[in-house]
């Protein structure tokens, strides 16, 4: 297991054994066997290894956003918020325990926070675009870029409480309805809101939507 991953297994598990506050540097380095070079080798503070992957889901988020194209730009919204929802769903207890501490531990709280704007940026910088990049289209992408990640989050939470036994489900859900706040047709025509899910190649999937639906996308 490389040494990153180590600390940031030890680190936890120090956590949810002591406490956040009571858990030093040179406790995580002895747990995971390592060096405290090795450990600042790898984060700046304490504090990062609580967070250990969010500048690499900002990285995968961005990459899917700019893969898309003006008819697949709401898809990629939705489908790079639910990179983030999934990689917690992986990391089950881990994730449960940041959400503890995060709540009890202000700096960690204000940490959060912090991580949840930059999320907000990346989606109001590629929604903004999207819609023209204007003056005028400025609040629209940033209500947009709003209303997705507190889609996400309240999802995110509800399974974090043990609220939820079907989080994606509920995600497909809450972001159809994100989604659907945005998404307007003229008054003779009708718009459909298609959240899904799939391993294809959107170029496949989408004249296929298109044929089921009857209509361009």
């Amino acid at each position: 297991m490389p040494a990153k991953d180590r600390l940031t297994e030890a680190a936890f598990a120090l956590f949810a054994e002591r406490g956040y506050d009571r858990t030093t540097v040179d406790d995580i380095t002895e747990r995971a066997g390592v060096g405290r070079t090795t450990f600042f080798r790898a984060f700046r503070t304490k504090e990062d290894v609580i967070f250990p992957d969010h500048e690499v889901l900002l990285g995968a988020i961005e990459e899917r956003l700019r893969g898309s194209t003006d008819r697949t730009a709401l898809i990629a919204v939705t489908e790079g918020a639910r990179l983030v929802l999934r990689h917690y769903l992986a990391e089950g207890e881990r994730a449960s325990t940041r959400y503890r501490l995060t709540r009890s531990v202000p700096a960690l709280r204000d940490r959060e926070i912090a991580g949840v704007q930059q999320y907000h940026r990346l989606f109001h910088r590629f929604l903004h675009g999207w819609l023209g990049g204007g003056a005028d289209t400025a609040l629209r992408a940033e209500l947009m870029a709003g209303a997705v990640v507190t889609a996400h989050n309240h999802v995110l939470r509800r399974w974090l409480r043990g609220q939820s036994s079907d989080p994606e489900a509920e995600f497909d859900t809450a972001m159809a309805s994100a989604v659907g706040l945005f998404t307007h047709a003229g008054d003779d025509d009708e718009a459909s809101i298609v959240v899904f899910r799939t391993k294809k190649n959107l170029d496949t999937v989408l004249p296929e939507l298109t044929r089921v639906l009857g209509r361009n996308l």
